[in-house]
């Protein structure tokens, strides 16, 4: 009987704990079930700093070279600079990371050349079938010729692709301190920021994924408090963290106060229409704020609401010609970078924004963030089935009130909306309020929560 990895190969990406779920031999049966899937006669792999990265990548290399196909392997990077290195060299990549998750994990983002997404539906469960079938009845057939292995620095080439798309020579100079959270940002920022004119106040930089300081996850506000303290003490004009693998980024203003990331989505979204000639289709996720599609609007664009998840906005920003897209977790997605998420040209982005006018971050902000939000809420449910349900029996028909299921459900007043959407891994509902002030998201979420926990 075959192996099941279903726990493993989740919907966007192959994650677990390393040894216990996924080992170097299994690495190695993903490689080629990678290249069989993809059809790739090349590939492209990159890896963060966790302890196990660069076995688990070399295996996969090894796996996708005994099929023949020739590997570029471009060592430490950030996902995207693995995204990057798939667009410019238009080949498949695969990239050694789990991300924000503890030491132990480990896992794979894949994508088409181009850096077009692998998910469930496009390809990542037919990876999964072909491992499964191999764990149990050994390797497939290796190829007459066995493809070569190669290494290829790209961080100079895409942090210089980087720069073309935002100018930031002329802004004035600004102090900023990053937390890399001892992530793959430690390695990209310093060569990214080189000659701009910032002063970086590095924090966390060294390379270690069993993560000695703190989690490489800046939604979570535990993990910025030593950001939010440094800038004070700094007197920067602003705080940058990045996630483990620094594909997301998180911004902290002058006073060190967070700065939504929706905000930073409708700042980045303003940017791009105004580079486009105030036309273009902003994709935003429906837990985004009412902000995002204002803004959109107001700047001549046309927003475009979609599920919560990468490969929904990748997808549609494919479908529409998206020039920008965002989602409230601070994954931003630029047309100009294959449509794929890139944290960093987003923090670029708000360096160009702030450096090139007088006033601080908070007051450039504060046009951009109009409501007030509840933040995401987890809640553990045995059925979650019968608590969308029971939400949808005590709005439904309520005047005023309209529902959607685009995902999960979302019931949406004049004065406010909720969203409450299962998790797809665990026993979870999680809420996402929001409302014009304070008094009526906190009715608002009380009032969902007690039915969700009811």
């Amino acid at each position: 009987m075959a192996a099941d990895l279903s726990q493993l190969v989740k919907a966007y990406d192959v994650r677990g704990v390393v040894p216990d779920q996924w080992d170097v031999p299994l690495a190695e049966l993903f490689g080629a079930a990678f290249v069989q899937v993809t059809g790739a006669s090349a590939i492209v792999i990159g890896h963060d700093m966790r302890p196990s990265s660069p076995g688990l990548s070399r295996a996969f290399a090894r796996g996708a070279a005994a099929q023949g196909v020739d590997v570029t392997e471009i060592g430490l990077c950030s996902t995207d600079q693995l995204y990057y290195a798939s667009g410019a060299l238009n080949l498949p990549g695969a990239m050694f990371t789990a991300s924000h998750n503890p030491a132990q994990y480990n896992g794979i983002k894949m994508c088409r050349a181009g850096a077009a997404p692998v998910g469930q539906d496009t390809g990542l469960a037919e990876i999964r079938e072909l491992a499964e079938r191999w764990s149990d009845s050994g390797a497939p057939e290796p190829a007459g010729t066995t493809g070569t292995i190669t290494q290829r620095d790209t961080l100079e080439d895409y942090a210089v692709h980087l720069r073309s798309l935002v100018d930031l020579t002329s802004i004035r100079p600004l102090k900023v301190v990053v937390d890399a959270g001892n992530g793959m940002g430690g390695h990209t920022v310093p060569t990214v920021f080189d000659g701009l004119p910032l002063t970086l106040v590095p924090m966390y930089f060294e390379l270690d994924g069993t993560f000695p300081n703190h989690e490489a996850n800046p939604l979570d506000p535990a993990n910025i408090v030593d950001l939010q303290k440094r800038v004070r003490e700094e007197s920067a004009d602003l705080g940058i963290a990045f996630d483990g693998d620094a594909d997301r980024c998180f911004v902290v203003d002058e006073h060190g106060a967070p700065v939504s990331p929706s905000a930073i989505t409708a700042l980045v979204a303003s940017r791009e229409l105004a580079k486009n000639g105030g036309k273009g289709t902003i994709i935003h996720n429906l837990i985004t704020s009412w902000s995002v599609p204002e803004v959109v609007k107001e700047n001549g664009g046309t927003p475009a609401r979609t599920r919560v998840g990468h490969s929904f906005i990748k997808a549609e920003m494919a479908k529409t010609g998206a020039i920008f897209g965002g989602e409230h977790s601070a994954h931003y997605y630029f047309k100009d970078f294959w449509n794929a998420d890139t944290g960093m040209l987003a923090a670029l982005h708000v360096l160009a924004a702030l450096g090139g006018q007088d006033g601080p971050l908070s007051g450039l902000v504060a046009q951009y963030d109009r409501y007030t939000g509840s933040g995401e809420i987890n809640s553990t449910v045995a059925d979650q089935a019968g608590r969308l349900a029971a939400i949808k029996a005590a709005y439904e028909g309520q005047e005023g009130v309209e529902l959607d299921e685009l995902d999960g459900l979302t019931i949406t007043a004049a004065d406010w909306w909720f969203n409450v959407r299962p998790s797809n891994t665990e026993p979870l509902l999680r809420l996402n309020a929001e409302a014009r002030d304070e008094a009526t998201m906190a009715k608002v979420r009380d009032e969902a929560l007690a039915i969700i926990r009811g």
